[in-house]
């Protein structure tokens, strides 16, 4: 029997969970901030946003899922099962940004 994980920011049931420092270990984050995501919304998280702009400003679930860019995708991303491929571009902003 497959082990069943649910993520942290979108609830969807997944049989895979990666870990997430909610404040990147490059800006000091530890095991201490860590949310269990599925590789979607992980992936969408690090496109979407710069670890300056997670370490200072999204640094916990709940600010995450207040960030507008992070509502329209969970709003998208509910309508798809948990384990299926969503491809995830970096955004241009976060492009410029380094």
């Amino acid at each position: 029997m497959n082990k069943k994980y649910r993520c942290e920011l979108c609830g969807r049931e997944i049989s895979e969970i990666t870990k997430h420092h909610l404040i990147p270990v490059e800006k000091g984050g530890r095991d201490s901030h860590i949310a269990f995501l599925c590789r979607t919304c992980h992936c969408q998280i690090h496109a979407l946003y710069t670890n300056s702009e997670l370490s200072y400003r999204l640094y916990t679930i709940e600010r995450l899922k207040n960030e507008e860019k992070i509502k329209r995708y969970l709003n998208f991303v509910k309508n798809h099962p948990g384990d299926v491929y969503i491809p995830i571009k970096k955004s241009k902003s976060a492009r410029r940004k380094g």
